[in-house]
């Protein structure tokens, strides 16, 4: 390592190959606690690079716990985190939304490293047991329509870095890893980043895919529609700014999206909405993330797309996904 964190601190950049194997490394624990943390810190410091990422990614998604979804057309809904932002679990709320609307979602998540609320926060102060059981697997996004894969168990490699990133409190490269390692490979993807240049990174490695994928970046640094301002999204053959208009909405504070500060006000934010008690701006900024993960899926107009969202919320299918989860997984 001590060879390694000199190149780095000699501003060069690993190719995929060396990228793959210190991942694989760390995975491994060949480095030590102290190691891990200067070779983080690193990438605090200065961007990482395209081969880095692809490297990395590749590292995890070769040891990662695989799931067999392929009976499925699935969609996965999740950001990057680290925009600093203390936003209430929009993408979680987004992911029921669009199972209740009928589609298939494999949702990968993990405990808030840069955010205080993750998606495994929220749902595990709700009820939901993890589990990478496949069977239950299997059975929760046929009897709900989503499952959630909460990333330490599909990830075990990743327990040496789990502990330097929660001491770091900081985004690390593993923010940016999180959306693109979801072990059940999904054939669709909508995924919020924390700013243009990882927007970017995405764009460059997943138009080398064959994923049907959305890259959202509100432009006042949120990693998700936020409503607040406008919003770029890039597709497989789009790259384009949209603002609230685009969903019929208008402009929101960010305060009227705030989180509360406490897993216990993320909560109640989190059933009401889901039990159609929210306020209009809290229901307002899900569905509009809904609309767009719906409107990847449909390839129909923004106005049907939000239709189908608000009809899920409307008629309680939304949170009868919630309820199904829960109960398929105790």
């Amino acid at each position: 390592m001590k060879e390694i964190l000199n190149e780095l601190f000699e501003h060069k950049a690993l190719s995929y190959n060396r990228a793959k194997e210190i991942l694989i490394n760390i995975a491994q624990g060949k480095y030590n606690e102290s190691q891990i943390a200067a070779f983080l810190t690193v990438y605090l410091m200065r961007s990482i690079t395209i081969d880095e990422l692809a490297g990395f990614r590749d590292a995890l998604l070769d040891l990662c716990i695989k799931v067999d979804l392929s009976d499925f057309n699935t969609i996965d809904l999740c950001g990057t985190g680290g925009d600093g932002k203390d936003t209430f679990n929009i993408s979680t709320l987004t992911s029921f939304v669009v199972a209740g609307a009928g589609y298939k979602v494999s949702k990968h998540g993990n405990y808030g490293v840069s955010s205080g609320v993750g998606s495994s926060n929220i749902l595990e102060y709700l009820g939901y047991k993890f589990t990478n059981d496949q069977s239950k697997i299997k059975k929760s996004i046929d009897k709900s329509g989503i499952c959630f894969l909460h990333a330490p168990l599909f990830h075990p490699a990743m327990k040496n870095v789990g502990p330097v990133r929660r001491d770091l409190k900081a985004k690390t490269f593993f923010n940016i890893l999180g959306p693109m390692v979801n072990p059940s490979f999904p054939g669709n993807q909508m995924v919020g980043v924390y700013s243009l240049e990882v927007a970017r990174l995405y764009a460059y490695l997943y138009q080398k895919t064959d994923k049907n994928f959305a890259i959202i970046h509100n432009l006042d640094i949120y990693d998700e529609v936020s409503l607040t301002d406008n919003f770029k999204r890039i597709t497989q053959k789009s790259d384009e700014i949209l603002s609230p208009e685009y969903f019929g909405y208008q402009k929101i504070k960010p305060e009227q999206i705030a989180s509360g500060g406490t897993i216990e006000n993320a909560a109640k934010i989190f059933i009401n909405v889901l039990d159609g008690k929210a306020t209009q701006e809290q229901t307002n900024v899900v569905l509009a993330n809904a609309a767009l993960a719906i409107q990847l899926m449909n390839k129909k107009s923004i106005e049907e797309s939000l239709e189908e969202a608000k009809e899920s919320i409307d008629s309680g299918k939304a949170y009868k996904a919630l309820k199904a989860l829960i109960e398929v997984c105790v």
